[in-house]
């Protein structure tokens, strides 16, 4: 097994393992390298770099994916890993909130539903609001 997906698995045991195995999966009858190229390129190469704690960058892959406002499965996977590495449900509404500003009401108002899916699945609603 090459050193690059062993470096990127060991980060998805971290942050959201479940989301590979499905992604693997999905993409078993149709394009099995993608999955891989997911382990080794954004997991192995980006994600081990020491600047960053997995704690921020989850937050920032959050951040980004509400933005996007195209990826509603992979913003569930991130914010399931955010949740893994630490952070707090009102730390990431709070970062899907501030995208308003910059992506719309539209992608912060369904980035919030999916972490209210996350959420509810986990057992963490009802949030209390701090403002």
């Amino acid at each position: 097994m090459d050193n690059r997906y062993k470096k990127g698995m060991e980060i998805l045991k971290i942050t959201n393992k479940g989301a590979i195995e499905d992604l693997f999966e999905g993409l078993e009858d149709i394009a099995p390298d993608l999955g891989r190229f997911v382990v080794e390129f954004p997991y192995s190469e980006i994600y081990t770099r020491e600047t960053v704690d997995l704690k921020t960058r989850e937050l920032a892959t959050v951040a980004a994916l509400t933005a996007m406002g195209t990826a509603e499965a992979q913003l569930e996977d991130h914010i399931n890993a955010a949740l893994n590495v630490d952070n707090s449900p009102e730390e990431i509404v709070e970062i899907i909130m501030q995208m308003s500003a910059y992506a719309g009401f539209p992608a912060a108002i369904n980035g919030v539903m999916s972490a209210k899916k996350v959420f509810k699945k986990k057992n963490l609603l009802p949030l209390k609001s701090k403002e």
